[in-house]
């Protein structure tokens, strides 16, 4: 019970960890996977950790050092937890480290989709989405639209918020709903 309470005492003073907590908990909304269709499978979520977690990276990047050093340690936090749960799902250690460096290769290779996408506008993100997020369904592109929306509103969202207070551990999406 006592290494329970100084556990969890440590977590919640990491403020990196706390803010992917956050990103980990919007990427969980009900409403994803049943109102737009985002499959609920180990992909889909990982895709919805991607999407969620870019829009914090893309803002703290864009800011100081501080805030790149910030972004830094969350994206090694966001592949210590995909580390942590492979290996509660029983991959072996031999497995762990390719199938890491592969869901590394995915998450860069989509934000960079996604990246490129915002910069054409919301119909290139719906498009970038039904790509990756969708495999392609072209029926399924009336949820990627909305999730397109959604997207660009969190980026937005994000965008607003005080880089000091992200660093702090302070990631406020509450409001935020597809």
């Amino acid at each position: 019970m006592i290494f329970k309470s100084i556990l969890s005492r440590t977590q919640k003073l990491n403020p990196v960890r706390t803010v992917y907590e956050a990103i980990v908990a919007q990427a969980r909304q009900a409403d994803l996977y049943s109102e737009l269709a985002v499959p609920d499978t180990l992909d889909g979520r990982f895709d919805m950790i991607i999407l969620h977690n870019d829009a914090v990276m893309c803002h703290m990047q864009a800011g100081e050092e501080s805030d790149k050093a910030f972004a830094q340690a969350l994206i090694d936090e966001v592949f210590r937890d995909m580390d942590r749960s492979l290996r509660e799902m029983g991959v072996g250690d031999m497995g762990v480290g390719k199938r890491v460096k592969k869901m590394a290769s995915v998450y860069y290779g989509r934000a960079n989709a996604y990246a490129n996408a915002r910069a054409e506008g919301e119909a290139s993100v719906a498009a970038a989405l039904v790509r990756n997020v969708f495999e392609g369904t072209e029926s399924r592109t009336q949820a990627a639209e909305r999730l397109a929306k959604y997207t660009i509103l969190m980026h937005d969202a994000v965008g607003a918020m005080d880089r000091a207070e992200i660093r702090a551990g302070n990631l406020n999406l509450d409001g935020l709903r597809p």
